[in-house]
């Protein structure tokens, strides 16, 4: 039987952990932007946005 207390899976260094929060604000701060520039681009075209040219 296991006596030992192990964590399971995979445990970060505080190197890791502070690269993998880097990573995330980074992910967010991109989606941020382009969620502002889609409502820009919708809000400056209104609904012509939604009609193609044939």
């Amino acid at each position: 039987m296991a006596d030992k207390q192990q964590p399971d899976g995979i445990v970060l260094t505080e190197a890791q952990k502070r690269s993998r929060r880097q990573r995330s604000i980074a992910i967010a701060l991109a989606l941020g932007v382009l969620m502002v520039l889609f409502f820009a681009v919708i809000m400056v075209k209104g609904p012509a946005v939604l009609v193609r040219p044939m």
